[in-house]
């Protein structure tokens, strides 16, 4: 028998320490306070009558799917991740704070590379995963990256690691 589920069961999921407490306290919150409003709304919309036709009611257990369907994603992502912790040697990692500076530029972009779950672009957080991130990983302040996007190649200097 095939299951079939949302969560990618061979990804491995880095996280940082605070995206790791982030995803504990939602989960706690999910599994408390979201719970138990989903009960009491199940039970009002069962009290109006017949289920077949209570819009209240199948609105409730959709939401009652998509909840439990996050809480398992999380569950899972906190069960299989790796939590690192910011590199001290300068060379990139999941954690590190990078500043680039694109050739033929005097513009310096930042970025923070993060697990998958916290990715973020347009605050400058960005997966290790993604095509910048993962050809930063490993390379210290001063070495030049090539980047290969869909536009073409970006040459980038780190500018420094943090």
């Amino acid at each position: 028998m095939v299951v079939f589920s949302a969560i990618k069961p061979m990804t491995e999921h880095f996280l940082t320490p605070e995206k790791r407490d982030d995803l504990e306290r939602e989960l706690d919150i999910l599994t408390t306070v979201t719970r138990q409003k989903i009960a009491a709304d199940l039970e009002y919309a069962k009290s109006l009558g017949d289920l077949s036709e209570n819009a209240e009611y199948h609105d409730a257990r959709a939401y009652q799917a998509e909840i439990e369907a996050r809480i398992r994603t999380i569950e899972h992502i906190l069960k299989n991740s790796t939590v690192v912790e910011r590199s001290k040697n300068g060379v990139i990692g999941v954690g590190s704070h990078v500043s680039l500076k694109k050739k033929g530029s005097r513009t310096i972009t930042q970025y923070t590379i993060v697990g998958d779950e916290e990715s973020d672009i347009l605050s400058g957080r960005i997966s290790y995963d993604s095509p910048i991130g993962s050809a930063l990983m490993g390379k210290k302040t001063g070495e030049k990256v090539s980047i290969v996007v869909p536009a073409g190649t970006i040459e980038y200097t780190i500018d420094s690691v943090k």
